[in-house]
């Protein structure tokens, strides 16, 4: 079941431990929303890849509005000065290419 949008997620995941970790020290809510999100990502491709048709189609796009959900977490970190840059932002540029990518399959 796994395949390189799968793996890369779950990079993203481990990756994201430390920038999370000092997230949660400023907002616990905001820590808990972006890890939420992240495992939502690596659970709706796995879901969506044993799926057909619509339904394939729909688990895809909730994974990439989960992804959206994750940096829009680290935007806020960043705006707040918890974090400086964007973390993993070529990691989850790619991975929402993939992501396209696997919505325009049938």
């Amino acid at each position: 079941m796994r395949f390189l949008a799968y793996d890369l997620a779950l990079q993203i995941i481990r990756d994201l431990q430390a920038p999370l970790a000092i997230v949660r020290r400023h907002n616990a809510a905001l820590a808990k929303q972006g890890t939420n999100a992240a495992d939502s990502v690596l659970l709706n491709l796995a879901e969506g890849s044993g799926r057909d048709g619509g339904d394939r189609l729909h688990h895809f796009r909730i994974a990439l509005g989960s992804l959206r959900e994750v940096g829009a977490a680290l935007d806020i970190a960043v705006a707040h000065g918890w974090l400086d840059g964007a973390p993993l932002a070529g990691e989850r540029d790619r991975l929402c290419g993939m992501i396209y990518g696997l919505q325009r399959r049938r």
